[in-house]
């Protein structure tokens, strides 16, 4: 990808797409994407990863951005979620668990979050836990490991934003699909 487009982004759209709840198509996805001025976008999957490249505009201004428009040219509200590919690498590279990522990458998530929770908070999760699941905080991301899958775990997406706040999960094996995406 040519660096005069800018650094690429990752945005993370929060709870689209699930059990027919928040629809969007990818294709209306990147079309909005490209319409911002952004450029190169590619979609992943159906969950709302689109990558693209940006230049002279901060995370938070992206951030920003695509959640107005989405609401505005497509009626969808989502908190979105974006990382430069920098924070993308320095996420892969922190995570806590390389063995259990490795061993089984859909039972090992990371969450990326608005703000960096506290040791307070991350304990405070930690201690709520009722089964097997381990927590870890580095940063804006939250790493987790369901030892039995996430479907059965009682670790549920509330309880976690009621410690952390709002965030957005992906199993590992989005994860390193979307870091593959930075290096094309």
């Amino acid at each position: 990808m040519p660096d005069s487009h800018g650094p690429t982004h990752v945005a993370l759209l929060r709870g689209v797409n699930l059990a027919g709840n928040k629809k969007i198509a990818m294709a209306d996805l990147k079309t909005l994407i490209a319409s911002l001025g952004f450029h190169e976008p590619q979609t992943l999957l159906q969950s709302g990863n689109v990558v693209f490249r940006c230049k002279g505009r901060t995370c938070e201004q992206i951030e920003r951005q695509i959640e107005t428009a989405l609401q505005k040219r497509l009626g969808l509200q989502s908190h979105l979620f974006v990382r430069d590919a920098e924070e993308w690498r320095a996420l892969v590279a922190a995570n806590p668990f390389p063995r259990e990522a490795a061993a089984d990458p859909s039972r090992m998530l990371v969450m990326c979050l608005r703000e960096a929770p506290g040791a307070a908070a991350v304990k405070a999760l930690q201690d709520a836990i009722v089964g097997k699941e381990v927590v870890r905080a580095k940063g804006r991301h939250a790493y987790f490991v369901y030892p039995d899958g996430v479907g059965q775990s009682k670790l549920t997406h509330y309880m976690i934003e009621k410690q952390f706040g709002s965030g957005t999960a992906r199993n590992w094996n989005t994860v390193t699909k979307i870091a593959a995406l930075f290096r094309t």
